[in-house]
């Protein structure tokens, strides 16, 4: 795995992330190339038109040309890298890939996405070899903000799943000036950007949408055996001072943390990367106990300073599905 891996996965289907339009899809649905589960292999099973695969495969390509298909990003953003997953594609899967990416504002038709006149797409991804079977993971360079891509293979082939990697932007026309918005969302362009530990849950999970729905689904790290504690930074969506904090331990309950504490820190030459902040550390919530499988949640907070980032320490160890900062952007 590479370190944009650790990022957010911006197609994800659960984020709103679709395949709109392929030029082909014969052996098997583009809608599988977003699928959030690992790609499936099902001995002797057959379709009408051949070997099930779990993934986006085209039919064997006679003319001159190369199959595509365009993919609308659940949150826009800047792309840092992306997985092209062709596990269990072996003699079917394409030579090479490329990606293209645009920005849409407001609405478009996959049909005009697909116009060569109506849409303007930049390369981010150079034509590049496949394996067979594997992960082939790329890091892009140079696009500050993409909202659809065109993935391309040549000439034919299945893909089993599409992952594109990197940090939501903020978008401050999608809210009333003045209203209260969760800072931390990564539907509003929040990024956990540094983790002690996620041995069993992904430090993403704690800022995604809605409530969680098991414990898989939540920050999780390792049984701790020593001294010290597990921490969490979150690069906010937007500067601003944080009013309500709102801690979930949904579905763990034999593993959730004694207590948490919240630390906030204004650092806004750090606002626009993706790694941890440098600025000193000023407590929002002092530490506080949890229980298990609750919600919590925390009005009387002791700084209203305006922050770019925040920490979560629990102690010493377990799991959280949800974290909330709730406030006004500056």
């Amino acid at each position: 795995m590479t370190a944009f891996t650790d990022l957010i996965d911006l197609a994800a289907e659960r984020l709103g992330g679709a395949v709109l339009l392929a030029n082909d899809e014969f052996f098997a649905p583009k809608d599988n190339l977003l699928k959030a589960s690992a790609p499936q292999w099902r001995e002797g099973e057959y379709t009408d038109r051949g070997k099930w695969m779990d993934g986006w495969e085209t039919r064997r390509r006679r003319t001159p040309g190369h199959d595509w298909c365009i993919v609308r990003l659940g949150l826009p953003g800047t792309i840092y890298g992306v997985t092209v997953d062709t596990t269990y594609f072996r003699g079917n899967y394409p030579e090479s890939c490329a990606i293209e990416a645009t920005v849409v504002n407001g609405t478009s038709s996959p049909e005009d996405l697909a116009d060569e006149k109506k849409t303007r797409w930049r390369m981010v991804l150079p034509q590049s070899p496949l394996k067979g079977d594997a992960r082939n993971e790329f890091g892009i360079h140079g696009m500050p903000r993409a909202s659809h891509l065109r993935f391309s293979i040549f000439p034919d082939g299945g893909v089993a799943r599409l992952r594109v990697y990197g940090e939501p932007s903020f978008d401050p026309s999608r809210f009333r000036a003045g209203s209260e918005i969760d800072l931390a969302a990564m539907e509003n362009g929040g990024l956990i950007v540094s983790c002690s530990d996620m041995f069993f849950g992904n430090r993403q999970n704690l800022i995604l949408p809605g409530r969680s729905t098991h414990m898989g689904d939540g920050w999780e790290t390792k049984r701790r055996r020593g001294p010290g504690h597990d921490w969490v930074v979150i690069r906010q969506a937007a500067r601003g001072a944080i009013h309500r904090v709102e801690v979930d331990t949904d579905h763990f309950k034999g593993n959730a943390p004694a207590s948490c504490m919240v630390e906030t820190t204004d650092s806004p030459s750090d606002a626009k990367g993706v790694e941890a902040p440098t600025g000193r550390w000023q407590t929002l919530l002092r530490q506080t106990s949890l229980q298990p499988h609750s919600r919590h949640r925390f009005d009387e907070l002791s700084s209203d300073a305006p922050a770019t980032h925040a920490r979560l320490s629990i102690y010493p160890d377990g799991g959280i599905a949800r974290l909330r900062l709730f406030g006004m952007p500056s």
